[in-house]
């Protein structure tokens, strides 16, 4: 998937406080040993396109797209930082998920601080996402022994912020995302991809809610869904 030129970002709400963007899918947040061959990210590209500092509030991983928020002074990014930690930002997805889960659910499942070493001998931390069925899909290729394969769109509410929270969670409870190489499954990956005609991983940051810095009132602000969500988004039979 192209990465936009720096002056093509798109920025979806600025003030003196914040700037937040609509990020394409394949862009890092910021660079990062564990992607040593990637020379650009949100953040440079950001700095360079405002001509101005910037510093991160939250991340989302390379291959998710839309909603996120970047402040323009160390003391936003603290004060902000603390709301993000009490859990007072809601952010709000777009998933499209192996399989039919049920109509609407909670995973309270404990993560392991970091996704990239084994679990074993880690901490796990507390972690909640809720979600809401939008659609199921009945796509004609074989999913072995059945003739065909389910998948379903949704709208995913993460209620903590462990790193690769949703991704993780959806594999917990055998519904990976679409696309997801880590914790996916290939075959369906690549079914799905000559299906819709994208290959991506699934996953859209629609909404960040922020509250107030000093006063100020809070802001909810959204990214619409790319064209390639269009036919995951037509109207659709009933959720059965």
């Amino acid at each position: 998937m192209d990465i936009p030129d720096p002056d093509l970002l798109r920025v979806l709400h600025a003030d003196d406080d914040l700037v937040v963007i609509d990020k394409p899918a394949g862009l890092l947040v910021h660079r990062t040993s564990l992607d040593a061959h990637e020379t650009r990210s949100a953040a440079e590209l950001l700095r360079a396109q405002l001509d101005a500092p910037v510093w991160m509030l939250h991340r989302l991983d390379k291959a998710t797209s839309g909603v996120l928020a970047f402040a323009r002074s160390a003391a936003v990014a603290s004060r902000l930082g603390e709301a993000f930690t009490a859990g007072l930002v809601r952010k709000r997805y777009l998933a499209l998920v192996r399989g039919w889960p049920a109509a609407e659910g909670e995973i309270d499942y404990p993560l392991a601080r970091d996704p990239e070493l084994p679990s074993a001998g880690q901490a796990r931390l507390p972690a909640v996402t809720r979600y809401r069925r939008l659609a199921c899909f009945e796509w004609p290729f074989a999913d072995a022994p059945h003739a065909t394969s389910r998948y379903a769109l949704l709208e995913v509410e993460p209620l903590s912020g462990r790193r690769h929270q949703i991704r993780r969670h959806f594999k917990h409870i055998a519904h990976p995302l679409v696309g997801d190489t880590t914790h996916g499954k290939g075959a369906h990956n690549r079914a799905v991809a000559a299906w819709l005609g994208t290959a991506r991983l699934w996953l859209h940051a629609t909404r960040l809610e922020l509250p107030g810095v000093d006063g100020a009132a809070s802001l909810a602000i959204e990214s619409a869904p790319g064209g390639e969500w269009a036919p995951l988004l037509a109207p659709q039979r009933p959720a059965m």
